[in-house]
């Protein structure tokens, strides 16, 4: 069967009946509508302030919608392509611009044409841009850098103002009559609580030096979920570390926020792959490190996966595989191993769980291999 799935087919009960139904020889993203919904409204529940969606992680627009159903109405947006995909789809919420860098032109229009009020920078160079093109209600966000963390990524390296460096930016942008913000990121699957309450502490003090009053003070996202290699602590540990360290900076008339990504959604997607090829220990499917599985070699994370074999009970016994993609790149292979069952054979399916953070987002069509068909799985 080919990739063209009719409408009537999107979406089903189950991962089972989608492979029953479709048989696909092609890799399938499975949307969990419901999971990413009652995702968004938890946080959105629980976070003391408001909760931007870091639309970078996965901006496929069932994703969107999904969390706007369960009650977003604010998105962390790097570019004006992300700009424009939630002011088209969604007029009633409020976009941010969190990218550090960004062109004059870029800017200008997405004040001008979007109305972008909140602009995210680390350096008085990119201060300058935001003066020069932007409105004049408009909000340097200033990106502080904060202590390392047990994060997977650390996201301090490229992008952050030192302390001393941030202070000067902000009385600058005060100078200039612009309101001001300011904003961290403790690095991606950060699975330690006390590091946002840590760079709370640093934040607080730079503002303390700018004497500045900020309107927006943004603790940025890295909330981590449970893999299998990676198991993340409670949620509410992380939003009781915020609450009670913001609490203590006694900031009046500010808006606390953070941009999660990956805590959103992650749980909300998973890909069904096709096994090609077994040699001895070593599986060859279609779809692999230059399509959606690239944060799995990115970060070493390992999610879930399991045998799907129709009407055949696999074996009980199991095996660690090392796993290929489809691509004639040597590099085109997984990092960690999957444990299957030892009888896994060409055309068994596997479908990989916790997929919905940088899967899609990041896949190519290199080779000429792409993940490109994407159903809807009640639940």
């Amino acid at each position: 069967m080919g990739r063209v799935i009719q409408q009537d087919t999107t979406r089903f009960a189950s991962v089972e009946d989608m492979i029953d139904r479709l048989r696909p020889s092609y890799p399938v993203n499975c949307l969990w509508p419901s999971v990413l919904r009652n995702a968004a409204a938890q946080f959105v529940k629980s976070f003391p302030g408001d909760v931007l969606y870091a639309v970078k992680c996965n901006p496929h627009p069932t994703v969107l919608k999904a969390m706007y159903d369960g009650g977003i109405r604010h998105f962390d947006t790097a570019s004006l392509a992300e700009i424009g995909l939630i002011g088209e789809m969604f007029p009633d919420t409020t976009a941010y611009y969190h990218h550090p860098v960004k062109s004059r032109a870029m800017i200008e229009t997405a004040s001008s044409v979007w109305g972008i009020r909140y602009y995210a920078l680390d350096h008085l160079d990119e201060l300058d841009k935001v003066i020069e093109r932007a409105d004049k209600d408009a909000v340097a966000v200033v990106r502080i850098q904060t202590p390392k963390t047990d994060a997977v990524f650390d996201l301090a390296a490229k992008f952050g103002a030192p302390p001393e460096t941030a202070v000067a930016i902000l009385k600058a942008a005060a100078a200039a009559g612009l309101k001001t913000g300011i904003s961290f990121h403790v690095g991606s699957q950060c699975r330690t609580p006390s590091a946002y309450s840590d760079a709370v502490a640093v934040a607080g003090k730079v503002i303390e030096d700018a004497a500045v009053d900020p309107v927006v003070f943004d603790v940025g996202g890295g909330f981590p979920v449970n893999y299998v290699n990676s198991p993340a602590p409670a949620l509410d540990l992380y939003f009781e570390a915020i609450t009670q360290s913001y609490d203590a900076l006694g900031i009046a008339n500010c808006n606390l926020i953070c941009e999660p990504g990956r805590a959103l959604v992650a749980e909300g997607q998973s890909l069904v792959v096709q096994v090609l090829l077994r040699k001895d220990c070593k599986l060859y499917i279609n779809d692999g490190v230059y399509g959606s599985l690239t944060d799995l070699k990115a970060s070493g994370l390992v999610m879930p996966a399991r045998l799907i074999r129709p009407n055949e009970k696999p074996a009980d016994l199991f095996d660690d595989f090392t796993i290929f993609g489809p691509t004639c790149d040597s590099v085109d292979v997984l990092p960690e191993t999957w444990r299957l069952p030892a009888d896994v054979r060409e055309g068994d399916w596997i479908e990989v769980g916790t997929l919905g953070a940088y899967s899609n987002a990041l896949a190519s069509q290199f080779n000429g291999f792409a993940a490109e068909t994407f159903v809807e799985i009640e639940s």
